[in-house]
């Protein structure tokens, strides 16, 4: 994602000054750190030199951070030769121990960290940002005598109206770097909301995130969005873990959880304010263009709606999709078309999902286990799915984040929906030139033939259904899926108004295997 950040000029700050107010032995000659040119000039950079008479001792950074900062993020190098070592940390504009002092120490085992109100790296706090002098704190354990080394501090400050946006330097590398298709399950609760779990004696007690991670590493997948019901609480420990889990994308998500029906927002590292049918938030359209709001040039946050048709009473207070008045699906980009083991269920989301594609609406379809036992392997319909079931599959440029978000927003996505592991669908549409994947558009005159092609993996003894508008076609004359991995080509026909089309795949037993997403034709 884009990086926005606070513009700051630095000047010229002596660290000789800074030494003054700390008790411990410091050079006579104390070096300095300087405000250096910097290739963003929103960016502090602050730089200096050590020398071996500063060995054991500590020095303070001072910096300025202006009100309205979200998020504080320091990338920190130094020259290393001759087992030169500088240790870091951070701290506030209050006196060390105060409220607003001591932020964090890592030592020398984190060349780059972050700190905001509600997430921070492993080593610091998380907390309220106040305006005021900051400090980095370096502390070196050991320079030789005859030594000297020089060293950079970035700082890199967002603001509280892009709270979602993240520096590059904290998204770090992708976990993969090639395109292709990733596999996740986009819909989980921990012990952070209402997921548990048995403890050692087999009692049920609130499940650890660890937990989550674990079994979606164990199931194969490749990405998961924990989705706490309304809290933001688990991204300090999603932080922490991923570097553990460099197989694993772990992306942060809220499942907005209101009276009137429930949502995932996907890649928000702030809390939204959920309180539907309040003074505050009147309705759903409130919440939503909060959201919307919170986006920047990079596309921002993503919105799917949870769900949709289950009851709304005593059973699931607020479960099914019931907004009043109705939302504005326009700031609406997904819908959780199977949730658990839903599929072939009068509660599955795909009749939902179908009228509001009719109804002119870009969404794309996904699944979500819903999973609130991590460990369990049950693959029960409404939330007692093990992670993995469903599986979305959708089709990025790299494993990262941003790459998911942005596949995920296209639409070249479909759902396995027992989360098989190496089911597979595509589906592509040529016209006049031009070729286009699921979530791609052709305009297509009156009377043109598009050429139309799927091809099926791993679902042998299956079936292959075309959708147009919501109702099976007969497009294929042999629609026998009778291979492990099977072409399928056909022609439709255009009338030249507004159409969407996308293939399904049931598997031997009858069962729906793979939900496809649309292709639309003349959606303007």
């Amino acid at each position: 994602m884009r990086r926005w950040i606070w513009p700051l000029i630095l000047l010229v700050i002596p660290l000789a000054a800074s030494a003054q107010s700390t008790p411990v032995t410091a050079s006579a000659r104390a070096p300095i750190a300087t405000a250096a040119p910097s290739t963003d000039p929103a960016d502090i950079v602050l730089q200096g030199r050590i020398t071996g008479r500063d060995n054991r001792s500590y020095r303070e950074l001072p910096f300025q951070v202006p009100a309205g900062t979200a998020r504080i993020t320091v990338e920190f190098d130094y020259d290393r030769a001759d087992k030169t070592t500088i240790d870091l940390g951070l701290i506030g504009p209050g006196d060390f121990l105060a409220p607003d002092g001591f932020r964090g120490w890592s030592g020398g085992n984190k060349r780059v960290f972050t700190v905001s109100a509600n997430d921070a790296t492993a080593s610091y706090l998380p907390g309220a940002l106040p305006a005021g002098e900051w400090k980095l704190l370096l502390g070196i354990p050991n320079i030789r005598a005859d030594s000297s080394a020089a060293y950079t501090a970035r700082i890199r400050l967002g603001r509280n109206d892009a709270p979602d946006a993240i520096p590059e330097a904290l998204a770090g590398k992708p976990l993969r770097a090639q395109a292709g298709w990733y596999r996740g399950d986009l819909h989980m609760h921990s012990g952070h909301s209402d997921g548990s779990c048995a403890t050692q004696s087999g009692a049920k007690a609130p499940c650890p995130l660890f937990l989550t991670a674990q079994a979606a590493s164990r199931q194969g997948l490749d990405f998961i969005a924990v989705t706490e019901h309304n809290t933001v609480s688990h991204l300090p420990e999603l932080r922490a873990l991923q570097p553990h889990f460099d197989r694993l994308l772990l992306m942060p998500g809220i499942e907005i959880t209101t009276f009137q029906g429930h949502a995932n927002v996907f890649g928000t590292y702030a809390p939204v304010d959920f309180r539907v049918g309040s003074a505050a938030v009147p309705d759903w359209n409130a919440v939503l263009r909060a959201i919307q709001a919170r986006g920047t040039p990079a596309g921002g946050p993503l919105v799917s709606i949870n769900h949709p048709i289950r009851p709304s009473d005593e059973r699931c207070m607020g479960c099914g999709w019931t907004p009043s008045p109705a939302a504005d699906l326009s700031r609406v980009q997904m819908v959780e078309v199977v949730n658990g083991g839903d599929a072939d269920t009068p509660g599955s989301g795909i009749a939902f999902w179908q009228r509001e594609l009719n109804a002119g609406h870009r969404l794309t379809g996904v699944g979500g286990s819903d999973n609130h036992d991590a460990p369990t392997q049950a693959e029960e319909p409404f939330g007692a799915s093990r992670i993995g079931r469903p599986t979305t599959a959708v089709h990025a440029r790299e494993l990262s984040m941003p790459a998911i978000l942005d596949g995920l927003r296209a639409g070249n996505v479909f759902v396995d929906v027992r989360g098989s592991k190496d089911r597979a669908l595509e589906l592509w549409a040529r016209y006049g030139g031009r070729e286009v994947a699921m979530g791609g558009e052709l305009e297509v005159r009156a009377g043109a033939d598009v050429e139309v092609s799927a091809k099926v993996g791993n679902v042998a003894g299956g079936r292959i259904e075309v959708v147009v508008d919501g109702l099976p076609v007969a497009l294929i004359a042999q629609p026998a899926v009778a291979s492990a991995q099977q072409r399928f080509d056909f022609r439709w026909r255009s009338d030249g108004a507004r159409h969407w089309l996308r293939v399904d795949v049931r598997d031997a037993q009858g069962r729906l295997a793979l939900v496809g997403n649309p292709i639309y034709f003349n959606p303007r």
